[in-house]
């Protein structure tokens, strides 16, 4: 006899209703993560939305105060009708910036719904039906992976990349060769193997920006980009004039524009005495507005033979972002003094964050917080659910950047860049300030037969290609155009092997010269 299994109908059932348990636990487990995926996704919205409008938000306290301010001690001296239109004026001024806000931050969602909400309606479908491709816990998911990238790993990316950014004076790579009570001056070593300075090269000192700071101009050195090292790693001796801190340093905190030229004298002859060369001089920004100014009168004579400026701003006038801004403005508020603070030891500066924060105010449609947090939110967007979103360097530097590299400013050498944003250069070549009691006429840079390399980009919002060719009207002078915007000379093109490598040629019939390769033809004597 063949044994039979035993039918036990209690023993089926249990087996049964144990596996729809388990089931529906899987699935209770399932359902039960993508709830709290949602919820942490809700709660990384709030905290990266809040952030973002936060770093828009204190400024305009800031700013609110500084106006406040200066009302209210301006009311006791001044009849109340005689500002009513002035502030008629500024309420039209506002109601125009709140569309734009507006406007601009509508766009940015719309951009953001039009595709995401395609994406979800094709995840629900796909759940429902148990069709192929991402279903609706999926979605949640990556959404949820994509608010976390957004609101932790983002900020911790940027905090990461502080030790590979900037100069990094402290460590002593790069030795401190003198000093004033308002400047230091240092040498920037190479950073490439087998590469030594040549003492018998024509040497170069760099000016960069007041209020984006020093470190712009060595981005990433590790990773080949930065525009001071791209000077460096050819040999060429290149020095940087570095300010003191501001906050601690009082002979800043009053320096004149006058005692920036004399310092700026006085680290030239250090390096001309070293090297037995005149020096090029080359500013970025609105170092290279000063270093103009500096040539023009006449202090650098005999120690400066060169010139070459960056996205300088030779004429504000002429721009059509920040220039068009200040002129709306109602002239009663168009006053350094809504942009200046008082420090403990009673010295006023103009204020740094403030002044950053008037160039994204000019762009507000583009530059809204929802803008930026919907621009950054696509950057760290998954494609798929546990995709890792690598965050490029570049991408955090930059951000780094934007949200550290702020300094006050001396009120004098505001002045100058409010004057050239306010006055047109004159007919004759005239500049709208003055060094030591005299005038400074472009003309001055022909006559001394100094060669001069204008460096602008192609896309530059902040200073556009009119703003920074504006000498061109009364100079000879030699220009090369480059692609993207205003930093991209100092981030993407200071890599040696790019296309527009500052070492190169480049344009049609190679016409073009980035300002290393200038620098390089000026110490071989070969001419343009």
């Amino acid at each position: 006899m063949h044994d039979k299994k035993e039918f036990h109908p209690f023993t089926n059932l249990e087996e049964s209703a144990q596996s729809i348990l388990e089931e529906n636990a899987q699935s209770i487990s399932v359902w039960t993560k993508t709830v709290v995926d949602q919820f942490n996704a809700t709660q990384n919205f709030f905290t990266g939305f809040l952030k973002y409008n936060n770093e828009f938000l204190l400024p305009f306290l800031t700013a609110t105060g500084y106006f406040t301010n200066v009302e209210l001690s301006r009311a006791m001296k001044e009849p109340d009708l005689e500002c009513f239109d002035s502030y008629m004026d500024l309420l039209e001024f506002n109601v125009d910036l709140l569309s734009r806000y507006a406007s601009g931050s509508i766009g940015a969602v719309n951009r953001f719904n039009e595709r995401e909400l395609k994406n979800g309606a094709a995840a629900w479908c796909h759940t429902l039906f148990s069709m192929e491709g991402e279903k609706i816990n999926d979605f949640i998911v990556r959404h949820a992976e994509m608010l976390s990238n957004l609101a932790i790993a983002y900020p911790q990316a940027i905090s990461d990349i502080e030790a590979e950014y900037g100069f990094h004076f402290e460590r002593g790579e790069n030795p401190e060769i003198a000093e004033t009570e308002r400047f230091f001056l240092y040498q920037v070593m190479p950073d490439e193997q087998n590469v030594t300075v040549d003492d018998q090269c024509k040497p170069l000192l760099i000016i960069p920006p007041f209020v984006l700071g020093t470190n712009i101009l060595a981005f990433l050195p590790k990773s080949r980009r930065s525009y001071a090292h791209a000077f460096a790693n050819k040999g060429i001796p290149t020095y940087i004039r570095i300010m003191k801190d501001i906050s601690t340093t009082p002979a800043f905190q009053i320096m004149t524009a006058e005692e920036d030229a004399l310092d700026t004298r006085f680290f030239c002859e250090k390096i001309k005495e070293k090297h037995k060369k005149r020096v090029t001089l080359n500013g970025y920004c609105q170092g290279g507005y000063t270093a103009v100014c500096n040539i023009l009168s006449g202090k650098l004579d005999n120690v400066v033979d060169a010139l070459v400026t960056c996205v300088s701003p030779m004429d504000g006038t002429r721009s059509r972002g920040l220039s068009s801004f200040l002129t709306a403005l109602p002239p009663r508020f168009n006053d350094l003094i809504y942009g200046t603070k008082q420090l403990p030891n009673g010295n006023r500066v103009a204020d740094g964050d403030l002044m950053g924060w008037i160039y994204r105010l000019k762009s507000i449609e583009n530059e809204a917080p929802i803008v930026s947090f919907f621009r950054d939110l696509l950057m760290v967007t998954p494609k798929k659910k546990g995709e890792t979103v690598k965050i490029s360097k570049t991408a955090a530097a930059l951000n780094y950047w934007l949200q550290r590299e702020r300094s006050d400013l001396p009120l004098a050498i505001t002045e100058m860049s409010f004057a050239s944003y306010n006055i047109p250069i004159t007919e004759d070549g005239i500049l709208p300030v003055k060094l030591f009691g005299k005038e400074l006429d472009l003309k001055r840079i022909n006559e001394k037969k100094i060669p001069w390399l204008i460096c602008y980009g192609e896309k530059d919002e902040l200073v556009e290609k009119e703003t920074a060719l504006a000498p061109l009207d009364y100079v000879d002078a030699e220009i090369a155009p480059f692609p993207k915007g205003h930093v991209a000379i100092a981030t993407s093109w200071s890599h040696p092997d790019t296309e527009y490598a500052l070492d190169k040629r480049f344009g049609t019939d190679a016409k073009y010269r980035g300002p290393v390769r200038f620098h390089l033809d000026l110490n071989e004597g070969s001419g343009a």
